[in-house]
């Protein structure tokens, strides 16, 4: 783009009057977006490729395996959760995982699809599968919005209050719907955590012992894997090692080995012609169909165009993307140890897994939490793995969908729920506790609002109540007030500390005004930790000293700055004699002449 030359100085006072920024700023847009390593840094392929080698493709190759395994089972299952067809969790574990390996900047992070998007998902894909489509497609385009108009700190407004909040009851909520597959009772599912307890002892009478024994038995076998260690022996140390390394990978496939040992029970049941248990049933192999996403669908013999589809999302539809992309930044961080993520461009490349992989009949993904810690225990060193790990799932889906058939339904929910027990996190209770009460107040809010109402609704709840703390916080600052004697004068300073907005107007002249009732003579105003001071708020400080220097009490404005002087004084030119600057204020307190008017005041 080319900006109009103008005959006038660099330094004109009127240029900011034309609405043409500097010269100097214009290069500085300029060489930032024509800059060869700026737009490296937006596809960060180009830059490890470069100097990949064949120790990190190895190491990377065994790390993408290992999730992969993973991947697998987790895919079939939240794809179940969502009330998708099983391959479709399969396609979202392949097309993103390749579209990251592109522009992923974290080389930790899987993407995927989660157990959370799943269950926001499940009531829109209960109308028609269309919508998951279009919901990954949407997101994409709202989170690559966010990312290239860097939009990164509005999620600064979503405190960890409301993300613990929302992720326990969301992992309840998840846990509560697989009761149905973990026993097998009949009935729905339910869609909030209240429902589906209550379909679950409403049905109690339906439970099967064949599927709940093995459901039961997949989470204690993954408990002990989790938690087992290597304990000490005899063996040699070589020995001991490849021992160790072995059982090491037996631990972190964990989930793909206890479907494995199901499966092959199953199947060797079938074979004798006993089903004990719900099966998974038949997952279509081979690729997606590729296509741009649904923007029209058919329920219930009606068509819905894309207006239409629009308005089934409504405004609970913001909380997919929200929560996608609070998710993969959290779990960047979490792994990112003394290096910077890069916010901007992990927006970017969520954002563009979920437009490209639409495109390949996927659900929203984001980053899992539980994959990534796999892939960073794996000693991943590039975002390769997560190349490998969609290969590893294409081939399975090419070559092993008719195995995947003999799945039961309550090992995959036995997985389900083992995931979510590392999602809960009820520790925080104690510590907001000690900490901060009205922070336990939202996440109790949080929690409550998303088990009875809804997910989204929690969120919002959360956001909402804690938007109004802040605003409370900043309509109602706290002034320290301290008492002391200097000489023969009582003094009481008040500590002005931060912000003082506009919604302080009120409260802080207030609270000067209260000190009239004091025995003080003194009153200092402590402005060493002030930030900012709205015009309001000083209009109003000013007020109130006049008033209370009619009673005969003294004020110091102590440590204000220049430019918070100037306001003063602007506002009310009398205002300079109060203002003393310095370490100490004994001295300035002790040169008060007591026996004159304060307008008179003399300042040593």
């Amino acid at each position: 783009m080319i900006f109009p030359r103008f005959k006038m100085d660099v330094d004109d006072p009127r240029r900011p009057l034309l609405g043409c920024p500097p010269k100097s700023k214009w290069r500085v847009v300029g060489r930032k977006l024509c800059n060869l390593e700026s737009w490296r840094r937006r596809v960060p392929i180009t830059i490890w490729l470069p100097s990949y080698s064949a120790d990190s493709l190895l190491r990377d190759i065994i790390a993408g395996v290992t999730v992969g395994l993973t991947s697998i089972p987790q895919g079939i299952a939240y794809a179940m959760v969502a009330g998708l067809p099983p391959q479709v969790g399969l396609y979202s574990s392949i097309f993103p995982g390749v579209v990251y390996a592109i522009f992923g900047s974290c080389k930790d992070v899987t993407v995927g699809p989660t157990a959370i998007l799943a269950a926001l998902l499940a009531k829109y894909v209960a109308k028609s599968a269309d919508f998951a489509y279009l919901a990954a497609f949407l997101s994409g385009c709202l989170i690559l919005l966010l990312g290239v108009l860097q939009l990164g700190f509005l999620l600064d407004f979503i405190s960890k209050p409301v993300i613990s909040g929302f992720t326990t009851a969301a992992a309840l909520q998840i846990s509560a719907s697989q009761l149905k597959s973990l026993f097998r009772i009949s009935g729905t599912s339910g869609g909030t955590f209240i429902e589906a307890l209550s379909n679950f002892f409403s049905n109690i009478k339906t439970v099967h012992a064949w599927d709940t024994a093995l459901g039961v038995g997949t989470i204690v076998s993954l408990l002990i894997l989790k938690r087992s260690a290597l304990k000490t022996s005899p063996m040699d140390s070589r020995c001991r090692t490849i021992f160790a390394a072995g059982w090491l990978y037996v631990v972190r496939a964990r989930n793909a080995l206890v479907v494995l040992v199901a499966s092959i029970l199953a199947f060797a049941l079938f074979k004798k012609s006993i089903i004990p248990f719900a099966l998974t049933g038949k997952i279509e192999g081979g690729v997606p169909h590729f296509g741009p996403p649904p923007f029209t669908t058919t329920v219930k013999n009606e068509t819905l165009n894309f207006e239409r589809m629009l308005q089934v999302f409504g405004p609970e539809g913001f909380v997919m993307p929200l929560v996608a992309i609070l998710e993969s930044i959290a779990i960047a961080k979490a792994f990112a140890g003394t290096k910077t993520v890069d916010v901007t461009q992990e927006m970017v490349a969520v954002g563009a897994c979920n437009i490209l992989s639409s495109f390949a009949q996927c659900m929203p993904v984001t980053g899992s939490f539980t994959r990534t810690a796999l892939n960073h225990a794996s000693g991943v060193v590039t975002t390769a793995g997560s190349l490998f790990k969609a290969s590893l799932v294409l081939l399975s889906l090419t070559l092993l969908t008719e195995a995947f058939y003999f799945i039961p339904r309550a090992t995959l929910a036995g997985i389900i729920m083992v995931a979510m027990m590392s999602i809960v996190d009820f520790s925080v209770v104690r510590k907001l506790w000690i900490s901060s009460k009205s922070e336990l107040a939202i996440w109790v809010l949080t929690l409550l609002v998303g088990i009875t109402a809804g997910l989204e609704y929690g969120i919002a709840a959360g956001a909402v109540a804690d938007a109004l703390r802040a605003l409370t916080a900043a309509a109602r600052p706290d002034l320290h007030k301290q008492h002391f004697k200097i000489g023969n004068q009582e003094c009481i300073s008040l500590a002005l500390v931060g912000t003082l907005g506009y919604a302080s107007a009120e409260h802080v002249p207030r609270k000067i005004r209260a000190l009239d009732h004091c025995s003080a003579q003194v009153f200092i105003l402590d402005a060493r930790h002030l930030k900012r001071l709205d015009i309001g708020v000083v209009e109003n400080i000013i007020s109130a000293i006049l008033d209370l220097e009619k009673n005969q009490h003294r004020f110091l404005l102590w440590n204000f700055d220049a430019s918070h002087q100037n306001l003063f004084e602007t506002l009310h030119p009398g205002m300079a004699s109060r203002f003393v600057t310095g370490p100490s204020i004994d001295q300035f307190v002790l040169s008060l002449d007591v026996d004159r008017r304060f307008s008179s005041l003399t300042v040593t």
